[in-house]
């Protein structure tokens, strides 16, 4: 189970004194912890699938926080931010590639036979199961826009 992984790595992590990856560790269960609370309390536990969308959702903040610093002047602190997007970036399944979701938007909006961008919800919709966890949505979403624009 995912969450039994992180908790070893966590031990492993505070053993070889990475002071780095011991705060990512705890901030990842901290907020798994969390969900279980709000999803059921003690009784809770969390999935695999429960986990991945706690680092897909931690993941997404680290990115908005690092384009906030970076605007702000701010680079120490975009640093470290991206340094535990890094580690972060680790528990998640590989990334589709560009490419990999063009391919996946054409055959979607031929399925649905979308053809303005008023079904860009439909679109995302199809394509939601497909990518959720493989690419970003804001990646997705931008091409899905091009594409109806382009028709």
């Amino acid at each position: 189970m995912l969450k039994q992984q992180l908790k070893d790595q966590l031990k492993e992590s505070m053993l070889a004194r990475d002071a780095l990856r011991t705060s990512v560790l705890r901030m990842l269960l901290s907020s798994v912890s969390y969900l279980e609370i709000n999803k059921g309390g003690a009784g809770y536990e969390a999935t695999d699938e429960d986990v991945m969308n706690v680092i897909q959702k931690e993941v997404k903040q680290r990115r908005d926080s690092i384009e906030q610093f970076k605007a702000g002047g701010r680079e120490e602190m975009a640093k470290k931010e991206e340094d535990e997007l890094t580690l972060l970036s680790v528990y998640l399944p590989k990334q589709m590639s560009e490419e990999e979701i063009e391919k996946l938007v054409i055959e979607a909006i031929s399925s649905i036979g979308a053809s303005t961008a008023q079904d860009m919800g439909k679109v995302m919709g199809y394509l939601s199961p497909h990518t959720k966890g493989k690419a970003d949505g804001s990646i997705v979403s931008r091409i899905v826009r091009e594409k109806l624009s382009s028709l």
